[in-house]
């Protein structure tokens, strides 16, 4: 009886077994070395940063819960609240943690940042390497990842921990998956749910980790083919049941907030035609990261249609090119839907804010883009047989330019003046970028430059009642009565009921003699805000210039 001829596993299996390639204890240590150092050299000077006025505020530098450091009442403040509009209490006791090292001294808070980054790009390596079994390939996506100038506004924005944060629970999740895969030890399964379930409570990104798993299964894997998709789809049951607990929380926490953009606000039309612009404009900023900002305004009723279709278009074409191809080259369909998956929780179809799009959000999707082009470049090379030392040069040559086009954008990041200046002068009527320049300028108590700001933000969004009362404190400051008043009065007309404004407003009527009705702001103030010192101090005037001496000492 002859013996059986034995099988030999198919590339792809040596890939997935990681046999192809296996590299020298030290080839892995020169790898880590330069993508570390690489990493430090593309974000030289972060720690001279500052904080900025969009954000940073909500999380450090005016939240007392966080500035109190790790305590049993900020711990307890931390699980339970739902600040900022979110649900992540890893994120805030990462917080409260750096305020405990580091005080409100930015340096601290940007370093654990980068650190955090450098982190994520080793365990990228790593998380690639297991999966492909290519070392190299591996490196440079990893080295593609740390040096992305798209990636500077996670790193480089304090109050953005939750994305380097929850980034390394994604890697672990990743890692740890496909070692179960490899070994089938339930110890592995139960690390990755784990690890999802706390990059979950860092930031709710992680909710399309579940399909991302069953896209690794499809390539680089190779499971699909030799296991059943109902067994897949089953194991991945505990993964989508932890991530429907976090969406439910997500989702109350930000109606609560009002994050969230009803449709009576922004139509779905709009979401959905915006939908497509911004899958194509993270493309084109992934190829030619220029002329990048921290806030991009969304067009609303204004969007351009044109625009929109073509780029629907395109997707559908990119969409069945890649599914006609997906025979011999698996990568491209789990590079392309990790890209389009990934992005679905941010892509506005739920608008959480008033961005178009932001570069922040690219931080894990671009990683789909990375793969499909590194491989396909590499299987391109391989058929039209290009000289390696070319493709070594040119790799180094976009690593290089990568490298200096991030160092000019952390620079950008200075301060708020920096940043909203830069984001002014490359994205057209960005009414966020002078409001915020507006507010930067009021700090460092330049009245006239930071209500031209405002004015400028006003004529851009005149519907926005916090720029109208920003602008009647500056006009105020200038003593142009008159005008802050008809700016008070606009940001009432729009709905803006607070206690500051209603003070300010009182305080303006009652220099210009008009007692009764400064009397009733001060009310008003005190209505929204009962310990409101300064509107009781105000009122008590008013009324012992009205002679009305009894109810003066009261207040």
């Amino acid at each position: 009886m002859s013996k059986p001829k034995r099988k030999h596993p198919s590339p792809q299996n040596r890939l997935a077994l990681g046999q192809q390639d296996r590299p020298s204890r030290a080839k892995v240590i020169l790898a880590v070395a330069l993508l570390t150092a690489a990493t430090v050299i593309a974000y030289w000077g972060l720690w001279n940063n500052d904080f900025i006025n969009f954000d940073d505020n909500e999380y450090i530098t005016r939240n007392p819960q966080v500035q109190q450091g790790l305590t049993a009442e900020s711990i307890q403040w931390a699980f339970t609240t739902g600040h900022a509009a979110n649900w992540h209490p890893l994120t805030w006791l990462s917080h409260m943690l750096d305020c405990q090292l580091f005080g409100l001294k930015p340096a601290g808070h940007h370093v654990v940042n980068l650190l955090l980054h450098i982190a994520n790009t080793l365990l990228l390596l790593w998380a690639l390497h297991l999966m492909t079994g290519r070392f190299w390939p591996s490196v440079f996506i990893a080295a593609l990842f740390a040096l992305h100038p798209l990636h500077v506004e996670s790193v480089a924005w304090a109050s953005e921990r939750k994305d380097t944060l929850s980034t390394l629970f994604w890697m672990l999740t990743m890692i740890f998956y496909t070692r179960f895969t490899q070994t089938s030890r339930l110890s592995w399964y139960f690390a990755a749910l784990l690890a999802l379930a706390l990059g979950l409570m860092a930031k709710p990104m992680l909710v399309t980790l579940p399909f991302v798993l069953l896209l690794l299964d499809y390539w680089p894997l190779e499971r699909i083919s030799k296991t059943p998709l109902t067994k897949l789809i089953l194991e991945k049951l505990p993964f989508i049941a932890i991530v429907a607990a976090s969406c439910v929380v997500t989702y109350l926490v930000q109606q609560n907030s009002e994050a969230v953009k009803g449709l009576y606000m922004l139509p779905l039309k709009y979401r959905i035609g915006n939908t497509f612009i911004a899958y194509i404009a993270y493309i084109a900023k992934t190829l030619l990261p220029n002329n990048l900002a921290v806030f991009y305004p969304h067009p609303g009723d204004g969007l351009a249609w044109s625009m929109a279709v073509f780029s629907a278009v395109v997707l559908i074409a990119i969409s069945v090119a890649v599914f006609c191809l997906h025979k011999k080259h698996r990568y491209l369909v789990t590079g392309w839907l990790f890209y389009l998956g990934t992005l679905v929780p941010v892509i506005g179809l739920v608008q959480v804010g008033s961005q178009a799009y932001a570069d922040r959000y690219t931080y894990i999707p671009i990683l789909g883009l990375f793969i499909l082009v590194t491989f396909g470049v590499l299987e391109l090379a391989k058929k039209y047989k290009w000289p390696p030392a070319a493709l070594k040069i040119v790799s180094a040559g976009i690593l290089l330019l990568l490298t200096i086009m991030t160092c000019q954008q952390v620079q950008r990041w200075h301060n708020s003046l920096t940043l909203f200046s830069h984001a002014a002068a490359v994205v057209k009527d960005n009414y966020r970028a002078y409001y915020n320049i507006g507010l930067y300028l009021s700090e460092q108590r330049n009245p006239v430059e930071a209500a031209k700001n405002f004015a400028a933000a006003a004529a851009i969004k005149p519907q926005w009642p916090e720029v109208h009362y920003n602008l009647g404190v500056e006009l105020f400051r200038q003593q142009k009565l008159d005008d802050a008043i008809a700016e008070y009065h606009k940001a009432i007309d729009l709905g803006f009921t607070n206690p500051f404004l209603y003070n300010s407003l009182g305080v303006a009527l009652e220099i210009q003699g008009k007692l009764d009705q400064a009397a009733e702001q001060y009310r008003k103030a005190i209505g929204l805000k009962p310990d409101y010192i300064n509107a009781r101090f105000g009122l008590a005037m008013v009324l012992e210039r009205q002679g009305r001496k009894d109810e003066a000492v009261k207040e």
